[in-house]
């Protein structure tokens, strides 16, 4: 693999960070979450608009990072290999905890959320994919 190649799959990862922050941003209003957390104290309920907010930061800085940065971290800097360890970690968590952790399949009521699902998972695997990749084979090709 080129790095030319490597670092045109981490400028896709980085847009698919966008796409991950719009699926975020649709998924209060499809699992009805108003409802879910109007039962909630004020307390509980802000913390977890809270940590909601902090995800959508993350996701915008990982890939903002990820697309400026990409030739470095193709190249195998030494800070941009740490950056996506960091990010193969944080992506291999984060597809484990769709496949054991969340039950949502009350909440796949139609094929259009099914079909969103998966590819929501499909990202998630890409992204572990190529931070794995990066972060393995970065400045050796």
């Amino acid at each position: 693999m080129k790095t030319s190649t490597l670092t045109a799959m981490l400028q896709i990862a980085a847009l698919l960070h966008l796409g991950l922050i719009w699926a975020g941003a649709s998924m209060p209003r499809a699992v009805q979450l108003g409802n879910h957390l109007a039962a909630l104290p004020v307390f509980i309920r802000r913390l977890f608009y809270v940590y909601f907010s902090f995800i959508g930061l993350l996701l915008a800085g990982f890939g903002t990072l990820t697309f400026l940065f990409a030739g470095a971290m193709a190249a195998g800097e030494p800070l941009a290999r740490a950056l996506c360890v960091l990010l193969t970690a944080f992506w291999l968590l984060r597809l484990i905890a769709a496949a054991f952790v969340f039950d949502v399949r009350p909440y796949l009521v139609n094929w259009f959320y099914h079909l969103g699902y998966q590819a929501i998972n499909l990202v998630f695997l890409y992204l572990l994919v190529v931070y794995a990749v990066t972060a393995w084979m970065g400045g050796r090709l």
